[in-house]
């Protein structure tokens, strides 16, 4: 039998997904499963949304353009300067969910061998897509006791060589919920600026910022424009994960020539999906603030009861909806798998991503999960007893000696 390509064999697994197969044993047990894992929204989609998909009234579905429907990129364009982001309709290409916008933007950016300095933890698909291009990631390290905030610029300089070719953010973060400063964001700006790099900024979060900080856009940043290249999504925003309608957005021509080269050879995104995508964009100021307070709400409640619980801590995430925490045990994963495998309180488990899937320096993020804050209130605090109950049973429960 021929070999796997090397590729397929540093391709990482995910750490949100990869213990999915325990959790639906568990179900099959009878064990009912809270998902803390992954960020798939339980908020409904707006119903400007729904009532596109009820109301589709087509003989045919047809391949879309290969950068979307023009239609819903200049309706985009509204959307945008909300946020003072300026932009015209051919600076957005709608590709099929924020993950096909990252791997364009690194097929058509760097070459084999190219290097991407990101800070980390990071969203771990990341990595897969890196290695897709043929790209190595370099990674900066920011510290749970320190909140996640970026190191000295020093630090970034430390690893800028002559095969680095880009910096990457995720503004607010996934998975840690940091939400970059303006002077952190004007660090980055000065170094793509001193080196000639690649700026790619993943901010499809940027509804859910609780702090009062401001939302600083990579789009934001003078004297970078051709330089930065801005991955969106509708995913999060309205509860759509299922549609995979994202953007990548640049003023740069000759990046948008490249990509189009690739997006032409997938074809076309999502017909359906930019049909709903485009009636979201009219969801009224309501939708927005009733989802805003909710997570609000449900923040409060995750992070106030993670601090609680003996051993762990949480720091506050700025925005997005997750956080990352360190428990009181020797292995975070081998934790996650003992909690599907071996474990339940009153027929109850739950389901945690381990953070050290979103590191790639070996041993960091050990001991600690990613948690997302998308259940119900009632849901959180009922898993947040089931944890409290897990860790108190955990054989490989670390007791801090200080």
């Amino acid at each position: 039998m021929p070999d796997i390509s090397v590729r397929g064999l540093e391709m990482p697994e995910s750490p949100i997904r990869k213990l999915a197969p325990l959790a639906t044993a568990a179900k099959q047990r009878g064990t009912k499963v809270y998902h803390l894992n992954i960020g798939q929204p339980d908020l409904p989609t707006p119903q400007c949304g729904l009532d596109a998909l009820k109301k589709i009234d087509r003989k045919l579905l047809e391949y879309s353009p290969s950068q979307g429907y023009q239609s819903y990129r200049e309706k985009l364009t509204g959307y945008y300067k909300k946020y003072n982001i300026n932009v015209e309709a051919d600076d957005i290409i709608i590709t099929s969910g924020g993950s096909e916008a990252v791997l364009f933007a690194f097929m058509s950016c760097l070459n084999p061998g190219d290097e991407i300095i990101i800070p980390e933890p990071a969203y771990a698909n990341y990595m897969a897509f890196a290695i897709s291009a043929g790209a190595t990631i370099r990674t900066i390290a920011t510290t749970i006791e320190e909140g996640f905030s970026l190191p000295k610029v020093e630090k970034f300089e430390e690893l800028i060589n002559e095969h680095t070719r880009a910096i990457m953010i995720c503004n607010p973060n996934n998975p840690t919920g940091y939400l970059y400063t303006r002077r952190e964001m004007n660090q980055i700006r000065d170094l793509v600026k001193k080196y000639d790099l690649y700026l790619f900024s993943d901010e499809v979060y940027r509804e859910y910022i609780y702090t009062g900080s401001p939302y600083i856009s990579a789009c934001h940043l003078e004297g970078i424009e051709q330089n930065v290249i801005l991955i969106d999504s509708v995913s999060k925003r309205y509860s759509e994960c299922g549609i995979r309608v994202g953007a990548l957005i640049t003023k740069n021509a000759e990046v948008r020539k490249a990509v189009m080269k690739f997006c032409q050879a997938r074809l076309s995104p999502p017909l359906i999906g930019q049909l709903v995508a485009e009636a979201s964009l009219d969801a009224p100021e309501e939708y927005y603030r009733n989802v805003y307070d909710e997570y609000v709400e449900r923040r409060k409640c995750l992070i106030d009861g993670l601090n609680r619980i003996p051993g762990v801590y949480s720091p506050i995430p700025m925005g997005a909806f997750y956080t990352v925490a360190k428990l009181p045990v020797d292995d975070s994963e081998k934790f996650c798998r003992w909690c599907l495998e071996e474990f339940n309180y009153e027929g109850e488990t739950v389901m945690m991503a381990p953070a050290s899937g979103f590191y790639t320096t070996p041993g960091a993020g050990i001991n600690q999960v990613r948690i997302a804050y998308v259940l119900k209130k009632a849901d959180l605090e009922r898993a947040l007893v089931v944890l409290r109950k897990a860790l108190e049973a955990y054989p490989g429960r670390v007791v801090d000696e200080e």
